[in-house]
């Protein structure tokens, strides 16, 4: 379009809230123009006017993201240097890259960006003022300006953003593409961050959940040297002031359980545990699209149809501009964005000054032989959260194909954990006692089999199980004790079937339920060896027994 020289929707206000600070400190320089912290609408006019997507049926945005539909997780980099170097936990999930790589690959996309069109955010990660931190988003695309203000937390005050000086600078780039020869990357794709100079670089990837995960990635980092923690969780708060944590990876039901018509929302998916507050890291929310129901969930379903929603790779018909919420045609990870005040009793402050009274571990059982809820033991909970056990759901990363995959994912969210799963256990282990929360596991997975042969468990039940737990409904039920975890499994719940608590009811065969239970606690066995060396022997008792 600059080459057409058109005048674009916003081009006579692009600097109207535009931040003192600007884009030469950032090495940014010769630039067309550039866009800062337009608001939604205005947005939004700027990327239909570009062609970046299409406005659908109800208002909302459609976007498709090529090849890039889920996060390219073994492509993150982190810069080794003096400060990080014995902090981060290196490994497949946190590769390092040299201070000479990392500079040069951010001079390349400095010269890259010259004489292009650029949008900036000025936005909050978390909404407690204590621990926030001050995060400029530059993205060479407007949809994806939008998004960071769907997910993030934006200042309304103009003075605010005239003098607003990042604490951590993000550069989303699309169309550059890193050199595997030269910088000594995976591929071409890199999301690539260097504490020390507070910069990170998104190259070659449009999927909006990079931008998302790298703000988390950092809070991460930083907020536990702090002693907060940083947690993988939805989290909601009911009528006494009762705070619930949701652990979980994408795909098993973070989103879906929290937002609860019972209870206020307080955010669904990254958090900080502080000795006074529960905060949200984000304003908005990024739930899972493929076959959301009105009738299972109505408050996320509705915001399909808003204006200011962002929808990416769902299928719609262009005549009509009407969605396919169950066409997985593009992807099975299709996905919605949207600013968490969409979510009618979300909590406005994104935050409460209470402690959690319950603590849920979501695990998504592809193998169908969990139970639907168990109650841990606090060297369970600490044993169950190092360890991670669920399914990688389809689609949620580059690769997946259609059947879950097992996966253990240290603190229910490996691949954004920066130190050690250990310090962040501890941290957990800390915060849990001291406040006395309870810890359950609940399988959102299968039963009655294994994924192909069993079905998903009900959502219904679930929500059931879970409110009986966060109401203590289930503080004076009787349990069984399971044969080979240990914990404890109630053996009835208010308006659940009693045949539901015991999972090899829900199989043909028994002999080959015992052994897919019996091979599950032998992966949890192996896993767990990884972190043997790291965690007191109180805890290593709290693993599973295998069958004589």
């Amino acid at each position: 379009m600059k080459y057409l020289e058109f005048e674009t929707p916003a081009q006579k206000h692009a600097a109207e809230f535009k931040s003192d600070y600007g884009l030469k400190n950032h090495g940014l320089i010769y630039l067309d123009r550039v866009f800062w912290n337009l608001p939604e609408p205005a947005l939004i006019e700027e990327a239909v006017f570009r062609n970046e997507g299409k406005l659908v049926n109800g208002g909302s945005f459609l976007v498709h993201t090529g090849k890039w539909t889920a996060r390219a997780a073994n492509d993150k980099y982190f810069v080794r240097e003096d400060s990080t170097e014995n902090k981060i936990d290196w490994g497949k999930n946190n590769r390092p890259i040299s201070q000479e790589k990392f500079n040069g690959i951010t001079h390349r996309m400095q010269a890259f960006l010259q004489g292009e069109e650029l949008f900036v955010q000025d936005v909050y990660a978390g909404a407690d003022p204590n621990y926030r931190l001050k995060v400029r988003v530059i993205t060479d695309k407007a949809w994806q300006s939008l998004f960071v203000r769907n997910v993030l937390i934006t200042i309304k005050d103009t003075q605010t953003l005239k003098t607003f000086i990042p604490d951590f600078t993000i550069i989303v780039s699309p169309s550059f593409k890193l050199d595997p020869r030269i910088d000594g990357t995976r591929t071409e794709t890199g999301i690539l961050i260097d504490f020390n100079k507070r910069l990170a670089i998104i190259a070659n990837s449009s999927y909006a959940g990079e931008i998302k995960k790298c703000v988390f990635t950092i809070m991460n980092y930083l907020l536990p040297l702090q002693d907060i923690m940083a947690m993988h969780c939805s989290a909601n708060v009911g009528k006494r002031g009762d705070v619930a944590l949701f652990f979980g990876l994408s795909g098993t039901g973070k989103t879906t359980l929290s937002a609860d018509p019972t209870r206020q929302l307080i955010g669904d998916d990254e958090h900080g545990w502080s000795d006074n507050s529960v905060f949200n890291f984000e304003g908005g929310c990024y739930a899972k699209a493929i076959r959301l129901s009105p009738e299972q969930e109505p408050e996320i379903h509705a915001c399909t149809h808003k204006f200011g929603t962002i929808l990416e790779n769902v299928v719609f018909d262009m005549p009509s501009r009407e969605i396919d919420l169950d066409d997985e045609g593009i992807t099975e990870n299709t996905r919605i964005s949207y600013p968490i005040d969409y979510i009618p009793n979300a909590v406005k402050e994104l935050m409460v000054n209470a402690q959690p009274s319950n603590i849920i571990f979501l695990t998504c059982d592809a193998q169908g032989v969990m139970p639907p809820i168990a109650r841990l033991s606090p060297e369970q909970a600490i044993y169950h959260f190092i360890s991670g056990y669920t399914s990688k759901i389809a689609g949620t990363e580059l690769g997946l194909g259609i059947e879950p995959e097992i996966t253990f994912s240290a603190c229910f969210g490996a691949p954004f954990m920066v130190h050690h799963p250990y310090f962040y256990a501890e941290l957990l282990r800390k915060k849990m006692e001291k406040n006395n929360a309870k810890v359950w596991l609940v399988n959102t997975g299968w039963v009655g089999g294994k994924f192909g042969v069993g079905k998903r468990i009900s959502i219904r039940h679930t929500r059931n199980m879970l409110n009986a737990a966060l109401e203590g409904m289930l503080d004076n039920v009787k349990y069984r004790k399971d044969k080979l975890f240990g914990f404890d499994v109630p053996v009835s719940c208010p308006n659940v079937p009693n045949d539901v608590f015991e999972p090899s009811n829900a199989w043909g065969n028994k002999d080959e339920y015992w052994k897919k239970f019996d091979d599950l606690a032998a992966r949890y066995i192996e896993n767990f060896k990884l972190f043997k060396d790291e965690v007191p022997q109180e805890i290593l008792k709290a693993e599973p027994k295998r069958l004589k």
